[in-house]
């Protein structure tokens, strides 16, 4: 039989010691601002939304107004939450549309071709740009008087143009067109970057048996772009759920469009939360969206295994 060795404990020298403490006190620093600016708040937001608080009288006025579940079954009679819900999933289909785009241009700019740098800056300029600047900028495009859109249709056509924010529809079209717009930079910035990384050994060889272009790009840079088509499409997923200022800065008067055609999920708690202080039912709003994400982006974590692609 083997005898059970006792174990050895190491004793760290001085310079380990503090190497260590050092190192407790990296990890300590993102631990603490996740606890005290996510899980706090996630916490607090789902108390919140078992009370009609009203933002009176601090916390203790939340205490005094508990009301259990009562939130939530409101919440689901709603035909606002839904209707800003459904309008919410609609402005979604940018998402596949920017993504194409964005690979389409990448793989244009991963070319040596004059220009090439400014023209890769200048897609990104709407990135890094206010989101509140280019809105009331896109505002002003949209404008049905005097905007830039209905002036190049009037002068094509010799007609005058729709008025894009005061219709039910075509206000969606207009809010899908610009966040493609302004999303369009990141995406081909990060499709850039999987292009640059991909061997061009595997191209070559691709060439030696014959295949042609569109059987390089379906069997090649498809598959080997899928960690970042993945993370592009984990991350817009999220912000697409979130989207509030361009609803709020280019709808007329910031009140959702026509019949509350243009509002989101998040302009809706927004509207909840500060204009009729009903904190409480803001808050239920708030964990059925985080819920909603949450099971969003697990499904595709869960999926990503079956299309995600690395290079080996």
């Amino acid at each position: 039989m083997k005898e059970n060795k006792p174990k050895v404990k190491v004793k760290l020298s001085a310079m380990a010691k503090r190497e260590e403490r050092i190192g407790l006190l990296f990890v300590a620093a993102p631990a603490v601002g996740f606890l005290l600016f996510m899980l706090w708040p996630i916490i607090f937001a789902v108390l919140t939304s078992l009370t009609t608080w009203n933002g009176a009288k601090g916390i203790q006025g939340m205490f005094d107004r508990f009301c259990g579940l009562d939130n939530y079954v409101t919440l689901f009679k709603d035909s606002k939450f839904w209707q800003t819900l459904v309008t919410t999933i609609i402005y979604l289909i940018g998402i596949p549309i920017g993504m194409a785009l964005g690979l389409i241009c990448a793989m244009g700019m991963n070319r040596k071709i004059p220009g090439v740098r400014v023209l890769r800056t200048m897609y990104y300029i709407p990135v890094i740009s206010s989101l509140v600047a280019v809105s009331i900028l896109w505002a002003w495009v949209y404008n049905y008087d005097y905007g830039l859109l209905n002036v190049i249709i009037k002068t094509l056509t010799g007609r005058h143009g729709p008025n894009w924010l005061g219709d039910e529809v075509l206000i969606k079209v207009s809010m899908i067109i610009f966040m493609v717009w302004k999303g369009l930079g990141s995406s081909i910035i990060l499709y850039l970057a999987g292009l640059q990384n991909i061997p061009r050994s595997y191209y070559e060889a691709a060439m030696v048996d014959g295949a042609n272009g569109w059987q390089k790009f379906r069997n090649i840079t498809l598959p080997l772009l899928s960690p970042v088509t993945f993370y592009i499409l984990v991350t817009t997923l999220i912000g697409g759920f979130q989207v509030f200022v361009e609803v709020q800065v280019m709808t007329p008067g910031g009140n959702g469009g026509i019949g509350y055609s243009a509002a989101t999920i998040v302009f809706y708690l927004y509207q909840k939360a500060f204009e009729s202080y009903q904190l409480g039912y803001a808050s239920a709003i708030a964990v059925i969206l985080a819920i909603i994400i949450f099971i969003i982006t697990l499904i595709n974590f869960v999926g990503q295994d079956k299309w995600v692609k690395t290079i080996e």
